[in-house]
């Protein structure tokens, strides 16, 4: 008890002193309900069906806390098991140049070469940018030895921020049931966690439930529940925070929940766990996603 005790009084003091800070991103209200950023020592999970913008989200979050926080060192191991890394850089420049990824891989018309220079540009500033890729999926016990051999070898004893962003859980090599799969892969982030100025940023998806008719035709029963989380136990019990994600546009909702919020190039962030900073509370965003962005309403 007296060494944990001092330890919260150093964290209390670093705290007050900015010695410890959180990592800020570019939604305030997201940074006042997460302790003033991505905090060290935290499990973070994203949840949403697909479409929400949950990838955008994260890889803003990862350009973010470089590009917002420049008197802190960071280090970033991006697991990106749904898409290759060169497909997240792709958005990164879409939200940067404000170009569509369609208009950036020439779907319709070739890329006129002042934009093309303008890619070039960005890129090779991207490139410096301290973030490490893994794209090949494996099991909850390889995901640690990942973890710790990178750790081992680019962050220890440095005093870095070290950020483990996961895309996403259910893509993780099964190891027993999907049940048993997502157990194991929260205790590794548990225990991950645990390692100095160590957040854990895990992304994953929501079961169909809230897809169904009875659902989407009663307000009481819009807004993501717990339930609604694939493992949710599993899940809610290895999260500091559960943030879900939802368009109920994508749904046919034209008035979401009780409030009856509008919907129209909406996206909501339902907190449904906070672990240190109060009550749940909804987030509301206008869409951006054709830039890969979310505007904080």
């Amino acid at each position: 008890m007296s060494i944990v005790a001092q330890e919260a009084i150093d964290y209390i003091r670093g705290r007050k002193e900015h010695s410890v800070v959180s990592l800020r991103t570019r939604w305030n209200k997201l940074n006042s309900q997460c302790m003033g950023g991505i905090e060290p020592n935290t499990v973070y999970t994203f949840t949403g069906i697909s479409g929400t913008g949950k990838s955008s989200l994260a890889n803003l979050i990862a350009t973010d806390i470089i590009d917002l926080n420049p008197s802190e060192d960071i280090v970033i191991l991006n697991f990106s098991l749904e898409m290759v890394g060169f497909r997240q850089v792709g958005r990164t420049l879409s939200n940067k140049l404000k170009r569509t990824t369609s208009d950036l891989y020439s779907s319709e018309k070739d890329l006129d070469d002042k934009t093309f220079a303008s890619v070039v540009s960005v890129a090779s500033k991207l490139k410096k940018y301290p973030i490490y890729f893994v794209d090949n999926p494996g099991t909850s016990t390889q995901v640690k030895n990942t973890i710790m051999a990178f750790y081992e070898k680019y962050v220890k004893d440095t005093g870095k921020h070290f950020i483990i962003m996961y895309d996403h859980a259910l893509l993780t090599t099964r190891d027993g049931s999907v049940l048993e799969t997502i157990s194991n892969l929260l205790q590794v982030f548990i225990q991950a966690k645990k390692l100095p100025l160590t957040s854990v940023i895990l992304l994953t998806q929501m079961n169909r439930n809230i897809e169904q008719p009875e659902r989407i035709n009663n307000p009481s029963g819009h807004f993501p529940m717990r339930s609604d989380l694939s493992s949710s136990d599993a899940v809610f019990q290895g999260s500091d925070y559960v943030l879900a994600m939802h368009r109920p546009e994508l749904l046919g909702i034209r008035e979401y929940g009780p409030m009856k919020l509008p919907t129209e190039n909406k996206v909501y962030m339902h907190i449904l766990k906070n672990r240190d900073a109060g009550k749940p509370c909804i987030i509301e965003f206008e869409n951006d996603l054709k830039f890969n962005n979310l505007i904080e309403c």
